[in-house]
């Protein structure tokens, strides 16, 4: 058996799959931000992490995709979470409250994604690599936007502008969140981009403010869901009760 061969050979005492993806991403950024991106290889990420080049492979086409390693992860979701709608909902609201959850998969992990942002910065590779990936948000929401704007004459053009706006304004949420370290409030960040996105391009009238701006009422609304659930369908489950007084 040749060298590489024995390299390719799975390791009994390796990592599980899922460890082994993150000690690949471990791995990688280590490199990344000791050497340089371009002056890491391939074989450099997987001789620190301990696995195989074929491990590599089996979870990243490329080295530029171990820098985005959760995007496809947050493509499905936004793409369920679109799907998902009963067609009643507000069509730029629900866009906007998709855009949400992929800033949440940023927060989630802050000190990786300001340490992608500051790499991102550096490698030109990188920018177009996420440009791309940016684009690909924007065709999923615009597809979406596209539907229910179908029996419209400004249908298409009206999808595609709106699909922009939302991407544009998450973005400036999450540059504004990424400038500070991480350490601004991001959701409040996101909120206000929505809010704008939402004000600016809705036929639908805001919702009724209680006294002082509040919520119209005090109602409590208590939430069934099973832990495995993703947050966005409990958000959603806690909105079709507000919009429906019988089930609160």
């Amino acid at each position: 058996m040749s060298e590489k061969e024995e390299q390719d050979q799975p390791m009994n005492d390796g990592p599980s799959k899922p460890a082994m993806r993150e000690a690949l991403v471990a791995a990688a950024f280590e490199l990344f931000l000791e050497r340089g991106f371009e002056q890491t290889t391939v074989d450099d990420i997987v001789s620190l992490a301990g696995v195989g080049r074929r491990s590599f492979f089996r979870y990243f086409p490329a080295k530029e995709d171990v820098v985005f390693p959760d995007h496809e992860r947050s493509l499905a979701e936004m793409t369920e979470f679109l799907a998902s709608g009963t067609g009643e909902e507000d069509p730029v609201k629900h866009a906007c409250d998709a855009a949400r959850l992929v800033l949440r998969m940023y927060a989630e992990q802050p000190s990786f994604s300001v340490q992608r942002y500051r790499l991102t910065r550096k490698v030109p590779g990188l920018r177009a690599y996420e440009l791309s990936v940016v684009w690909r948000y924007e065709h999923t929401l615009a597809a979406y936007l596209r539907g229910r704007f179908a029996d419209r004459p400004d249908g298409p053009l009206r999808a595609d502008v709106i699909a922009a706006a939302v991407v544009s304004a998450h973005n400036h949420a999450l540059r504004t969140w990424l400038r500070s370290g991480g350490e601004s409030d991001w959701v409040a960040e996101v909120d206000a981009a929505m809010a704008f996105v939402t004000e600016t391009w809705s036929d639908r009238p805001a919702e009724p403010a209680g006294p002082e701006g509040g919520a119209p009422d005090d109602d409590v609304v208590v939430l069934v869901a099973s832990r495995r659930a993703p947050l966005w369908r409990m958000v959603q489950g806690i909105e079709s009760a507000l919009d429906d007084p019988r089930r609160i």
